[in-house]
């Protein structure tokens, strides 16, 4: 083989190589999105048992300490206690679509339930529009004495780079944040979860039974789309090669 031969053998070895690493990217890209997709699959099962089974006492203060978010959320419960009105908290929220006939810009109502052992357990009342975000506009729904409260445990929920800072003072939050409300409100030995109640307060407002049960779940799309680029990178690879060795057989 000339020189000319080798310089361009040689040419050739390292785009292969480079090929070969990001071709082995691509396809790991797309493993992962498929375990993805069997995980997310599971959560949505397990969802729809959870949300739909009878329900079940809330775990108790001393079971708070081992509880994990896959473990617990939302399985349906039932708690009693008394509202602690004057601690509500406000989540901004947007619900174009609702089951009930509130909807749009407005929030959810975070409200303390204190237990007859003395333990809090924050609950969301439901969503509220946000010309009815003043509990004063909403009377009939401030509940006084014992009530009993079934819905779905919430997981706290995480801020992202995105999430607006929190307004303690005015009641203005932007994340469903059990510990950060309850400190802001003073409260001790409360729950690491929320309840989303199920039914609407009196008079409708705050407007329960308005959980989100639908997950987005695109894994396989992603993974086919991963796929589909390594596919490419294969025959753009082999193409090259082949014009790469055509070039040498002519120079040899």
């Amino acid at each position: 083989m000339s020189r000319a031969g080798e310089r361009r053998v040689g040419g050739l070895l390292w785009p292969a190589l480079a090929a070969g690493i990001a071709f082995a990217i691509l396809v790991g890209l797309g493993t992962w999105q498929l375990a993805r997709l069997s995980w997310k699959e599971g959560l949505i099962r397990a969802i729809a048992e959870r949300s739909t089974a009878a329900p079940v006492k809330a775990p108790a203060e001393g079971e708070w300490a081992g509880l994990t978010k896959d473990e617990v959320e939302y399985r349906r419960v039932t708690l009693e206690g008394s509202f602690l009105h004057a601690s509500e908290a406000r989540v901004f929220t947007d619900l174009p679509r609702t089951k009930g006939p509130a909807r749009g810009i407005g929030y959810w109502v975070l409200t303390p339930l204190i237990q007859a052992d003395g333990s809090v357990v924050i609950v969301n009342r439901g969503f509220v529009p946000i010309e009815r975000a003043d509990p004063a506009s909403r009377r009939e729904g401030q509940t006084d004495g014992e009530v009993t409260v079934t819905g779905l445990i919430r997981w706290a929920e995480e801020r992202n780079l995105f999430t607006p800072s929190d307004d303690p003072a005015s009641g203005q939050w932007f994340t469903r944040d059990p510990a950060a409300i309850a400190t802001a409100a003073g409260l001790r030995r409360v729950a690491p979860f929320t309840v989303d109640a199920e039914a609407s307060a009196p008079g409708g407002l705050p407007q329960g039974g308005e959980t989100r049960l639908v997950l987005s779940n695109r894994h396989l799309e992603y993974a086919l789309t991963w796929y589909g680029l390594a596919l490419g990178l294969v025959i753009v690879t082999v193409a090259s090669f082949l014009r790469g060795r055509g070039a040498l057989t002519r120079g040899a």
